[in-house]
């Protein structure tokens, strides 16, 4: 009798867990469709997905999701910018916007996950926000130029 109330006890234990290990993966959010840029600064993270994706063969062909995240700063506090390996295998392209100028870094494939980024440049003033951008080479007119076929946004909130 107690050997079947024990095994009775085991079999209502194990199946609770394998219920609540069920409901747990059944409400997990699905991983995102496209990759996502992280900034951190001030004790703030924001993490977004792009703004614009287009197909790398057919820039014309894409989705405008018009997605912009917002991240607190101050003058004290850099900003931490992080790319997934899913941006920093291919070439991709950093712009740095600030109140009288832009800033344009590029980056070969697989060799930055994360930059730092100055909040406040002497010469330039406050920083206003930044775009992760993957480029493709495109043809106008003869002639080939680069095109961001992918493009992440981050505006700046200063405090």
């Amino acid at each position: 009798m107690r050997r079947g109330l024990a095994a009775l006890a085991a079999v209502v234990v194990l199946a609770s867990v394998g219920t609540g290990v069920l409901v747990w993966r059944l409400r997990a959010e699905p991983p995102p469709k496209y990759p996502q840029i992280s900034a951190y600064s001030h004790g703030q993270t924001v993490r977004v997905g792009p703004y614009r994706y287009c197909l790398v063969l057919d820039p014309t062909d894409c989705e405008v999701f018009a997605e912009q995240g917002e991240l607190p700063v101050t003058e004290r506090n850099a900003v931490q910018l992080s790319v997934p390996p899913a941006i920093s295998k291919a070439p991709w392209v950093l712009l740095r916007q600030y109140e009288d100028a832009e800033v344009i870094e590029e980056f070969r494939p697989n060799t930055r996950l994360a930059v730092t980024i100055p909040t406040l440049d002497p010469r330039r003033g406050k920083l206003t926000g930044l775009t992760v951008m993957l480029p493709t080479l495109i043809r106008v007119d003869g002639e080939e130029v680069p095109a961001p076929h992918a493009e992440w946004s981050v505006r700046t909130v200063w405090s």
